[in-house]
């Protein structure tokens, strides 16, 4: 099997609370799947409720290899830092060009920034390490 991961790139600029920091890693890792399986997050609108709950109605794109061998391996993820915005938009913006799958978060500071948006991290992939590792391989883990 290849090595494949997930990496989570988290702002320390921030300084945000350990429980957050859990929080929008989860966000970001949960958004990042759902994009490598929908080719999008999943809005409003791709469900429906039935009589045995919720059904997606949004189909799965066709899963590329690095995904379905995530999927069925042990989900590995690899939390880094990075300093400032500018820095995870340039991680973006690498993992965009590489055709790398990234999901940013925008928090929507209700419970901390006093109430004003900010992108706190982002996941890139699953995808092969060696890859990824071309992106945020020097960025120091978190």
């Amino acid at each position: 099997m290849a090595d494949i991961k997930m990496v989570l790139v988290v702002r320390k600029d921030l300084n945000m609370r350990k429980g957050k920091i859990a929080a929008q890693c989860g966000h970001a890792a949960t958004g990042a799947t759902l994009q490598a399986i929908f080719g999008s997050r999943l809005f409003e609108e791709d469900f429906t409720f039935g009589d045995d709950g919720w059904d997606i109605k949004k189909p799965a794109v066709n899963i590329d290899g690095a995904t379905k061998e995530w999927l069925a391996g042990n989900f590995k993820k690899v939390c880094v830092s990075v300093d400032s915005e500018e820095e995870l938009d340039s991680i973006a913006e690498a993992a965009d060009k590489a055709g790398i799958n990234c999901c940013v978060i925008v928090d929507d500071g209700l419970t901390e920034f006093h109430g004003v948006k900010t992108k706190t991290c982002l996941a890139l992939g699953p995808y092969y390490s060696e890859e990824i590792d071309k992106i945020t391989g020097e960025l120091k883990l978190l």
